[in-house]
């Protein structure tokens, strides 16, 4: 006989043993379940291991938002000066009479980096010292379908996979109950080129973006029929996972039905989690307060922010919200009356992504969550109905303006800039491949690693490769 002290001392390797034995049970039956959504380590170390990305569909104007020009006021109403080294569209505008725009809306000094933000983002004015920002970025299409298709997946046609979808097959995801990649889209409908902006393209289909409904049933369907026991639903799935295995294994290769099996198990384990994650009800007052949940004008976009600070609290990888619909009212196209359209737009999302990251931040979650703005491109200092009595402008896609957060993201860093106008870079334009190459090398992925072979040819989502943006890492 010896005491319990002696026999802890004796038998910690067997404790040990069974510990491990646990451990590696879990990551067996996580490799059964989660397949193409194991945990992968990253090229190198980063912090952040989430990202959300705020897409602002339409094209947001840059010199009415974050890119302040105040010697757009000195050509008001005339004409802007020739400029070298534009074309296409954008060179026609300044050649055809047009008229200068100047934002019909004051800029203030935020934070102690002092950057200029239009006052019609207030709160994003006061976490600006925790955004780092780039001027100047140059897609390659001035129209909405293929710009969107690039500033998402990184080409102009459809087919290509999405940033959330190469970000997910670089890593995977942490929670295998949900799925790796969630969007949360407007709920008055959906962008430019819909589900083309999250799908997976080329990748396997086990990558694409998977939509969340911002209220009530995240997934339509998930449920189970009433009166069907979990139990009895486990043994149905494993009845079909066994003849779906069955099936595949005579049709080696077939990714369809690969991702079909993963998602069947999926849908199982997400009916545990997902409704809990979407529902916000089990958030504090003070903080549905705080993104502006009881407002009918920020509610929307609040529960967006919200559920996707929940989701990446929760292990999913990358999070995609989507403020705008087509091109209509509710996007940020504003071709005419900037001076009424632009406030509503504002007034929908500056609480609810103020309130993220500073939710974020007070929870320890900045550090591992990049946090991205972003546009299709960005917009005109002129307009070229020079009779409009409310006017707008007009695309441009030498001008965008993006900002990011979180993770080794350099608070206050700025990367580019535009000329006195907005226009154009100053000096040398920003392609968008490098911004991308930016997100994924702060998700601790390499863009010239991060590639998949596809039509005999190894693809990735800087087509040619990016340069990473160094400035704007600390």
């Amino acid at each position: 006989m010896f005491s319990r002290r002696e026999m802890l001392s004796k038998a910690w390797n067997g404790i040990g043993a069974l510990a491990l034995a646990d451990l590696m049970a879990g990551e067996s039956l996580a490799a059964a379940a989660g397949g193409p959504m194991l945990v992968r380590p990253q090229h190198f170390p980063r912090k952040a291991k989430s990202c959300i990305f705020l897409f602002m569909a339409g094209g947001v104007s840059q010199m009415d938002t974050f890119d302040y020009k105040p010697a757009l006021k000195k050509f008001a109403k005339g004409r802007l000066p020739k400029r070298p080294g534009l074309s296409g569209e954008i060179e026609g505008f300044l050649d055809a009479p047009h008229e200068t725009i100047p934002s019909p809306f004051d800029f203030k000094q935020y934070g102690q980096s002092g950057r200029y933000i239009s006052t019609l983002f207030p709160e994003i004015g006061s976490v600006v010292d925790d955004l780092a920002f780039i001027y100047g970025i140059e897609v390659d299409n001035n129209n909405h379908g293929p710009a969107t298709m690039h500033a998402t997946t990184g080409h102009q046609l459809q087919g290509s996979a999405s940033i959330g979808s190469w970000v997910t097959y670089g890593l995977g995801s942490e929670n295998q109950n949900l799925p790796g990649y969630v969007v949360i889209q407007d709920p008055r409908g959906a962008p430019v080129n819909g589900a083309a902006t999250w799908g997976n393209g080329y990748l396997p289909t086990s990558y694409q973006g998977t939509v969340f409904r911002s209220e009530g049933t995240p997934v339509l369907h998930l449920d189970p029929p009433q009166g069907l026991s979990r139990e009895r639903q486990r043994k149905e799935f494993d009845l079909l996972k066994f003849f779906n295995e069955r099936h595949i294994a005579e049709r080696p290769g077939a990714q369809e039905l690969e991702a079909r099996i993963h998602a069947y198990e999926l849908a199982f384990r997400m009916q545990m989690d997902a409704a809990q994650v979407v529902d916000l009800n089990r958030e504090p007052q003070s903080i549905r307060s705080m993104y502006g949940l009881d407002d009918p004008i920020t509610g929307p976009f609040g529960r967006q922010c919200l559920m996707a600070r929940r989701l990446v609290e929760s292990g999913v990888r990358h999070v995609m919200a989507i403020h705008g619909v087509e091109i209509s009212k509710y996007s940020w196209d504003d071709h005419g009356n900037i001076g009424e359209r632009m406030p509503g737009h504002a007034a929908e999302v500056d609480k609810p992504v103020g309130a993220l990251i500073r939710d974020l931040k007070q929870r320890g979650l900045l550090d591992s969550t990049l946090v991205v703005w972003a546009s299709e491109m960005g917009r005109t200092p002129m307009i070229n109905a020079l009779k409009q009595e409310k006017p707008g402008r007009d695309h441009n896609q030498y001008g965008l303006a993006m900002w990011m957060a979180g993770g080794d993201v350099k608070g206050g860093a700025t990367v580019g800039q535009t000329d006195d106008f907005g226009l154009a870079a100053a000096e040398h334009p920003i392609p968008l491949r490098d911004v991308h190459a930016t997100l994924l090398d702060l998700m601790g992925l390499d863009d010239a690693r991060l590639t998949y072979l596809h039509a005999g040819r190894y693809r990735r989502l800087t087509d040619i490769g990016g340069a990473v943006l160094k400035p704007l890492i600390a």
